[in-house]
């Protein structure tokens, strides 16, 4: 496990294949069939496993947020942490499904990890009382998706400029935005008379 997921993270599902996985483990084909009856239960597992320790991490960090807006920018606190160490487990999902496609099995499995971190946020956006607390989900989960591909490309502030708009979309979606924003408007226009 710990061998694919090295080589699963830095090289892609595709890329490595099974007899490079038991030579560099040093484990016995016999055994590692026991373990994994295909190279898809064992990529499912690799997945199942860089979820859990994304999970468990981002929900540390919500946990020791003070406002509900914090709990919201949590994420891309852990997100800069990742990106220091490295950005090539990060995007483990965004690359499965790009090389599996959304039709297959481990493409479907990565989108239904996705999908349960936008249900999380969505909660998240409801408890802090914004409008339409799934849209709030898609969108930021635009900005973090962002932030990967940035920090891939070698942007090492990709995390912070994806928090930093991210407080602009949870102002989007605060429920008195619009009415806000007609006053600025309003006031703007006032100015210019």
């Amino acid at each position: 496990m710990e061998t694919s997921y090295e080589l699963f993270a830095r090289r892609g599902v595709r890329d490595v294949g099974v007899d490079e996985i038991i030579a560099r483990s040093g484990v016995a084909k016999a055994t590692f069939y026991r373990h994994f009856p295909s190279k898809e239960a064992l990529v499912l597992a690799y997945m199942d496993r860089w979820y859990r320790t994304r999970h468990d991490a981002i929900e540390d960090a919500i946990a020791r947020s003070h406002t509900p807006d914090d709990a919201l920018l949590a994420a891309f606190t852990v997100l800069d942490d990742w990106f220091r160490r490295g950005t090539a487990e990060v995007s483990t999902f965004l690359h499965v499904m790009i090389e599996m496609g959304p039709e297959h099995p481990l493409g479907r499995a990565a989108m239904g990890h996705l999908a349960a971190i936008r249900r999380r946020l969505a909660a998240l956006a409801e408890a802090a009382g914004l409008d339409d607390p799934e849209g709030f989900a898609w969108s930021f989960h635009i900005l973090t998706k962002g932030a990967m591909v940035a920090a891939i490309e070698g942007d090492r502030l990709a995390a912070t400029r994806a928090r930093g708009l991210a407080r602009i979309l949870i102002d989007l979606h605060r429920p008195d935005w619009a009415e806000r924003a007609s006053r600025g408007q309003a006031q703007m226009h006032d100015v210019g008379r």
